[in-house]
């Protein structure tokens, strides 16, 4: 089944077929920003430190 697809997707992927050399360059940009290596011990701390709000927190009672 094919599926929509916008404009903007269709755009994207000829330009990058003619421009392939933009590959490298788009992975450089994901790792700066998303792909970053992951400290279990430091997600635990956060975990252990998160304090629990209440349901609506502008409430006066309690």
């Amino acid at each position: 089944m094919a599926g929509y697809e916008s404009e903007h997707t269709k755009f994207m992927r000829e330009w990058m077929e003619k421009h392939p050399e933009q590959v490298e360059e788009q992975k450089k940009g994901r790792a700066l920003w998303w792909d970053k290596p992951q400290d279990l011990e430091t997600q635990r701390e956060y975990a252990a430190g998160r304090v629990a709000q209440k349901p609506y927190p502008y409430s006066t009672e309690g």
